[in-house]
């Protein structure tokens, strides 16, 4: 199903059930119910959206190169320039990469942050100082 730009996420085909006995798929996953591919956000000059159509006719905005943050200190939120991204809890090679996914430690101008939303699905990244 790779040339529909879908990407299987599901159980596996064998499963035991409680007793020990194989449990089967009754059917396989529908075209409809397919997931996308992970995008990975990576650390640019600039931030770029790239969108993409979605079931329905809607459009989905997917971030692809991060500069800026909005951050969201004590007096309010405020627009920041990442520096270099610190850690990653999801793989620590995204750090060594660069790229950014939810839970990440970046390094702004204002400090350390941690990254609040996912912004490969929401086309924009929101962070809290830390």
């Amino acid at each position: 199903m790779s040339q529909f730009g879908s990407q299987f996420h599901g159980k596996s085909g064998r499963k035991l059930n409680g007793s020990g006995k194989i449990k089967l798929k009754n059917r396989d996953k529908r075209r409809h119910e397919m997931g996308g591919y992970f995008v990975a956000t990576k650390l640019g000059q600039e931030n770029q959206v790239k969108m993409v159509r979605c079931r329905g006719g809607g459009v989905r905005s997917k971030l692809t190169h991060a500069g800026l943050v909005n951050l969201q200190t004590k007096e309010g939120y405020k627009k920041a320039k990442i520096r270099t991204i610190l850690e990653s809890k999801d793989n620590r090679n995204f750090a060594r990469l660069n790229i950014i996914t939810k839970g990440s430690v970046i390094d702004t101008e204002f400090g350390k942050a941690v990254v609040t939303n996912r912004p490969g699905k929401e086309g924009c990244i929101n962070a809290r100082l830390t």
